[in-house]
């Protein structure tokens, strides 16, 4: 699936603080904790817990929460579908960096191990 200009605009202007609390409970009520999703942000992003706090209380659109990141240089290694589209096949960075994140919390809803979550090459 192809998504649309409309779609990415709509994500764009998401607020990562509406989004965060429904990734707290989709991973603990699959016996997942608030800290291994603290651990999957951070390696996504680079944000420590206070920068996190602070974009939510600041109601940081997903635009300016990715603008702010330090995105990981494996994060090319997430692959797979999310929300009905191919995060590897995506166009717009965006976007594509938002389903990175929506994948990986699913990965670790899922109860896959923390070091495939974190794409780890060792």
């Amino acid at each position: 699936m192809k998504a649309t200009q409309e779609h990415n605009d709509r994500i764009a202007k998401l607020t990562f603080a509406s989004v965060y609390p429904h990734y707290i409970t989709k991973v603990e009520n699959k016996g997942r904790t608030k800290e291994e999703l603290l651990q999957v942000i951070q390696w996504l992003t680079g944000f420590e817990e206070s920068k996190l706090t602070d974009l939510i209380t600041s109601k940081a659109t997903f635009q300016e929460f990715f603008e702010q990141a330090t995105f990981n240089p494996n994060a090319h290694l997430i692959k797979g579908v999310i929300c009905g589209y191919r995060v590897e096949e995506l166009e717009n960075p965006l976007t594509q960096k938002v389903r990175y994140l929506d994948k990986l919390v699913d990965e670790l809803a899922k109860g896959k191990k923390m070091e495939n979550i974190l794409r780890s090459t060792s």
